[in-house]
């Protein structure tokens, strides 16, 4: 009896020995766990916050459609990151594996972490274009097709194509596309760059259409557009844009011709050279204010706001007549008489250092 006690003992012992062995073993485990956790989380926390090995600028092009992985994977094979884990980790942590398409720009000492929250926030590469005030159409077509990563579309490729992609009702896109700098993205196309600068002319013209003076001589606000590229091309110093407006308006009010050099310019065309000749003056085309009544039948050219608003908020006065001083400025005049005046001191008589705009900014 006495040894049957004595064996059980021993075998409670034996059980005991070996659940402490084993509890040694699993916080021995849990221990070593936790230092290779704190280990990778360290690991992670520096590999995240590191700076890239790149000493100059460079550019990472994220095509559409194209996954967080697939993108860490591409810096992995450029040997800009050595280990993607991290990074993929911390963005399904933060559920920010979302990203957007695009050119993006790495900075010297970007770090990884900096680098995924541009690409969940889109802050892609922008370009500029700006398209200035009294350009044609053409030009500004040619601006937007000749500018940095932009790619030219089918849409773009005629005058006729682009009528079509900006869907206006008339045949010639003079004057509708409004100048401004637009800003945009690596990929975008030219024919998104035209529909956006001219849904902002039809905001634009509505908004100032809607502040008109009244008793004003047009019967929409087309021909309101076409008196705006008119001013425009005649206005060197923007402090007279009201005045030379107001101008256009009493001579259109009265059925007097407008007789503006500009106009006569846009209908040569390509013939122009720099030079207007009596002859030029008197030849018939559509755009000749010299030999036409009332308003051309498009605009001439690209109008800004402060152009547009003139046009439709003209100066009051008695002007009839203005002539170009040589400063860039002009000499408004109420009466024929008084402007033949002016027309000799500053036309007949031009000085070595005349010009029709205003000398440029000496700065």
């Amino acid at each position: 009896m006495a040894r049957q006690k004595k064996t059980a003992s021993r075998k409670t012992k034996k059980k005991k020995q070996t659940g402490l062995g084993m509890l040694r073993v699993f916080l021995f485990l849990c221990a070593l766990g936790l230092i290779l956790l704190s280990g990778a989380f360290f690991y992670g926390y520096q590999t995240l916050h590191r700076p890239m090995p790149h000493a100059v600028e460079m550019t990472i092009d994220v095509p559409k459609g194209s996954s967080l992985s697939r993108v860490l994977l591409d810096l992995k094979q450029r040997g800009l990151i050595k280990h993607a884990l991290p990074a993929r980790l911390y963005a399904r942590y933060e559920g920010k594996t979302a990203i957007y398409a695009g050119e993006y720009l790495l900075e010297p000492g970007i770090t990884q972490l900096e680098f995924l929250r541009k690409l969940n926030l889109g802050q892609v590469t922008q370009y500029r274009v700006t398209l200035v005030e009294g350009w044609t159409f053409a030009l500004a077509l040619e601006a937007i097709r000749g500018a940095e990563k932009i790619v030219v579309s089918p849409e773009t490729e005629s005058v006729e194509a682009a009528v079509r992609a900006m869907q206006l009702p008339a045949p010639n896109p003079e004057g509708w596309l409004f100048p401004d700098t637009y800003v945009y993205k690596s990929g975008t196309q030219d024919s998104d760059i035209v529909r956006q600068a001219f849904q902002r002319m039809k905001k634009v013209l509505a908004e100032e259409w809607q502040g008109r003076a009244e008793r004003l001589p047009y019967g929409s606000p087309e021909e309101a557009l076409t008196m705006a590229s008119i001013v425009e091309r005649e206005t060197g110093v923007p402090s007279e844009r009201g005045e030379i407006a107001g101008v256009f308006v009493r001579r259109l009010k009265r059925g007097m011709r407008l007789q503006t050099d500009p106009t006569v310019i846009y209908g040569m065309g390509e013939r122009y050279r720099g030079n207007i000749t009596y002859r030029d003056l008197r030849e018939s085309t559509p755009y000749n204010t010299y030999v036409i009544k009332g308003l051309p039948p498009t605009p001439i050219a690209l109008p800004g706001r402060e152009a547009i608003h003139a046009a439709l908020n003209p100066k009051e006065g008695e002007s009839l007549y203005f002539v170009a001083r040589g400063d860039g400025s002009h000499k408004f005049s109420a009466t024929l008489a008084e402007h033949n005046r002016a027309v000799r001191e500053y036309q007949l008589k031009r000085r070595e250092d005349y010009r029709s705009s205003p000398a440029p900014d000496k700065k």
